[in-house]
């Protein structure tokens, strides 16, 4: 190790070397490679579908895709749907009906909507008063020629078929013959090549329809939804990027107070931005909501880079060294510490590729890959720029407007970040042991936080924030209605849309045992199943559609009783018989819902306690599932929401570990390789561990849950806060070398690189902050945990670490820490 320090060390040299004597070529090379990345632009593509990649390759999902698909329910069909959504004082009176069957005419009238049938309380009323209207138009006449009593007469008389009362909302009432909303079913017949930009097409063209003939009915279905997900994309991006450009902006003004080396900054994050999109064209990586947050994190690194690069350069060059020599020596000494904080913000981000969440792995991914590129483009390109452009303003007698550091030992601001070093002089243990016994406590709170997944985090609340409508155009979002629709649907709907587990069971079902098999388990089901009378399940299935029909056909009844040995009322024999009859009766399509027409595969749908949580009900499901003599999934949007919900807690807890571990024993080899001194990478890590305690306990106290996106917050904040340390470190060893007094080397320190932190900390917390402008909750909560975080790595390094500098620097002195400690 002795001998790769200074072989490092020389590398280092040669490479800047390089970039100091040959500017030109470095920025010619950077130009064309920016261009080269620039057509990769072209090949982006969007993933509007935000929650659908969350779900793939779930065992839960397989199953209820397996439902989908063999399946029949009472509106589901084997083309695509679209539901038209109605609501009104009153829909079922006869201004109202008219208005859904002229939307409905005008569709049918349109071929390339590709309109097969509509479900709806229209279309049924119209057929109560004439069973032969069977076209929109027909229908529509129907109740043109009737009168108000006839509808509301025709309303009572199916107002007790299943078909009629689970499209009418809860409010409906059978006297009044009224409902507040009601949804209609429009089944597409579509051809095999019929993808979802197709049905997107579709489901707009429906909804303008809709829209043009009542402000009150509106299209909604998986194109819509598709649409909005994208749009939120490109909203999302207009609204915040230049929110962070004005920000950026505004505070480089401050840093660098020139507009020449404003503009260098501004350019190199601009190829930051240009060379990582243009990767993400290459990869084929889609961008979603996730990636929104990446160019924000890539500016925030940019900055930081930047300003080091060009405050460090500037304090060579108030001393009198000439350029050249100038940057010869801050790159040296920045080089080193660039190149480790690169590395460790690579494991900060990249921990989250071990993800089994495809989204969060890909922004792990692009987000790593990005960093890599701002260390290249900052690191080497902008030297060179900075270099150059000076010699052209020497040439062209172009002035400096301002070209001090940010600050130093004399300005006040270096005398307020140097206080800590005074103050950790004195009692350095005991400041270390509070902070670990505060952080600890913080952490431990933070343990507690809670972990959410919904399709609601990535859409914008059905009541847009109050900024919203001051936003001019072109910025200004579109308006979005799948949150309120969704929400609507809950509200009225919800009667009909209980809370229910399913359990998919696959099997031969012709078995003389296969229904008992299904029905034993239902007896003893776990807590939050056993919703019966006497403390059993409540399943509907195969058996209950049997039992049901037997009730109402005495033939069929009679054949169930010759082939139930039990005498159970589940029949144990000759059921291939039973199958044939019960499909074939007017019972059939319900039996349909419940057993393939191969009768291998099953589902039961089961009854939940509304009290029971989320979790619960997910482990009590997947218990059950292990009941079944045949192999049995437990399924349904809240189970897969709940194993969804359980990866985004163990991603972020093992994406924390990891990164926290690589990033550790990195620094411990990386500064026994340069230095000799190992713990000096125990002493870079404290900061920012001691911050991401307070960043999770901060979340649990402010009621934010870990999901989607915040997930990657712990282990990001390990790779933008590292750089706040390393930084720190890397000019304190360059100071204590020179000086061998840990108290100058840290005031120099904090007054000179505390100064670049500083001005790094206010852009980059107020540039991540503005995500939380973003119309999707999941990127606002993202954006505010990263000012927060970015805030916390600041006062660490600043706060936290000089206690552990002179810690570490009563250790070294003694040698080791056994010796130290003999001393004590």
């Amino acid at each position: 190790m002795t001998d790769l320090g200074p072989r490092i060390e020389a590398a280092t040299a040669r490479l800047n070397e390089t970039i100091v004597s040959k500017p030109k070529t470095v920025i010619v090379v950077f130009l064309l490679l920016t261009a080269v990345f620039a057509g990769g632009m072209t090949a982006i593509t969007t993933d509007a579908e935000a929650t659908d990649a969350f779900t793939d390759g779930l065992e839960e999902q397989e199953a209820l895709d397996a439902i989908d698909e063999e399946f029949e329910g009472p509106f589901t069909t084997d083309q695509e749907s679209t539901q038209l959504i109605h609501t009104s004082s009153d829909v079922l009176t006869r201004g109202e009906l008219l208005a859904m069957l002229t939307v409905l005419e005008r569709v049918d009238d349109r071929p390339d909507l590709r309109m097969e049938s509509a479900n709806g309380p229209a279309t049924i009323v119209a057929q109560a008063l004439d069973e032969n209207a069977r076209t929109p138009a027909q229908q529509r006449q129907a109740i043109e020629g009737a009168t108000n009593a006839e509808i509301r007469q025709a309303v009572r008389a199916v107002a007790d078929e299943p078909a009629f009362s689970a499209i009418v909302s809860d409010d409906f009432s059978e006297t009044e013959a009224s409902a507040s909303a009601s949804m209609t079913v429009i089944s597409h017949d579509v051809p095999q090549e019929f993808d979802d930009d197709d049905l997107t097409d579709v489901q707009t063209a429906i909804d303008s329809l809709a829209d043009e003939e009542s402000a009150d009915i509106r299209a909604f279905g998986t194109g819509v939804v598709n649409e909005e997900f994208e749009n939120i994309i490109g909203d999302s991006l207009a609204i915040v990027m230049p929110v962070v450009v004005v920000l950026l902006l505004a505070f480089l003004v401050v840093a660098y107070r020139d507009p020449i080396d404003l503009a260098l900054g501004l350019f190199a994050l601009l190829m930051t931005i240009v060379w990582t999109f243009g990767f993400l064209g290459f990869s084929g990586i889609p961008f979603d909501q996730q990636l929104i947050a990446v160019p924000v994190l890539l500016l925030a690194v940019g900055v930081d880079f930047g300003i080091h690069i060009i405050n460090r350069y500037r304090e060579e060059t108030v001393q009198g060294f000439a350029p050249l020599e100038a940057m010869r020596t801050a790159n040296n000494q920045l080089m080193i510490a660039f190149i480790i904080v690169t590395v460790t913000t690579v494991f900060g981000f990249g921990a989250n590729i071990i993800s089994d969440l495809g989204p969060i792995r890909n922004m792990g991914i692009v987000s790593s890959v990005g960093i890599i590129f701002t260390f290249l483009i900052f690191g080497l390109f902008l030297p060179a720029a900075k270099l150059e452009v000076d010699r052209l303003r020497n040439r062209y007698g172009v002035p400096e407007f301002n070209s001090t550091p940010i600050a130093s030992e004399e300005s006040s601001l270096g005398r307020v970040l140097s206080i800590s070093a005074t103050v950790g002089q004195r009692a350095p243990a005991v400041f270390v042991v509070i902070l670990l016994v505060v952080g600890g406590g913080m952490g431990a709170y933070g343990a507690g936080v809670d972990t959410s997944f919904d399709d609601e985090d990535f859409l914008p609340p059905e009541e847009e924030a109050w900024y919203v409508e001051y936003i001019p155009e072109p910025f200004a979002p579109g308006d979005y209605t799948v949150t309120e629709t969704i929400n609507l649907l809950e509200d009225r709907f919800e009667a009909n849309q209980d809370e229910s587990i399913t359990i998919y069971v696959e099997g031969p079902f012709e078995q003389d045992h296969a229904l008992e098999a299904l029905e034993s388990p239902n007896s003893d089901p776990p807590e939050s199943l056993a919703v019966g009378p006497g403390g059993e399940a409540d399943a509907q299935s195969i058996v209950t559609v049997i039992q049901s029909y037997a009730q109402e056909d005495e033939e069929f009844a009679a054949l169930v009783e010759r082939n139930d040995r039990s005498g159970n009322g589940v029949p144990d024999r000759n059921l291939d018989r039973i199958y044939d009859e019960l499909f074939a009766s007017p019972a059939g399509p319900q039996a349909q819902q419940y057993l393939t027409e191969d009768r291998r595969g099953a589902q039961i749908e089961y009854s939940i306690d509304a009290e029971a949580s989320q979790a619960e009900v997910a482990a009590d499901g997947a218990e059950f599932a292990e009941e079944f003599r045949y192999d049995a999934t437990a399924t349904g949007m809240l189970v897969i929401f709940d194993a969804i919900t359980g990866i985004i807690f163990d991603s972020a807890i093992q994406g924390l570990i990891l990164a926290v571990a690589l990033t550790a024993v990195f620094l411990v080899i990386a500064y026994a390789i340069l230095e000799g001194k190992p713990l000096l990478g125990i002493v870079n890590v404290f900061p920012i561990v001691i911050a991401v305690a307070f960043l999770i306990g901060t979340m649990r106290a402010l009621g934010m849950p870990l999901n989607a996106m915040t997930a990657t917050i712990l282990s990001i904040s390990i790779g933008i806060g590292i750089a706040y340390s390393v930084h720190t470190t890397a000019r304190f060893i360059d100071e204590y070398t020179d000086s061998d007094d840990t108290l100058d080397a840290l005031t120099t320190t904090l007054s000179g690189t505390g100064g670049a932190l500083t001005g790094s900390m206010l852009t980059t917390s107020l540039g991540t902050g503005a995500l939380a402008l973003a119309i999707t909750p999941v990127l606002g909560d993202f954006g505010l945990l990263m000012a927060m975080s970015v805030f916390y790595s600041f006062v660490g390094a600043v706060v936290a670490m000089p206690p552990a500098v002179f810690l570490w620097a009563r250790i070294d002195d003694a040698g080791s820490i056994r010796a130290w400690l003999s001393t004590r």
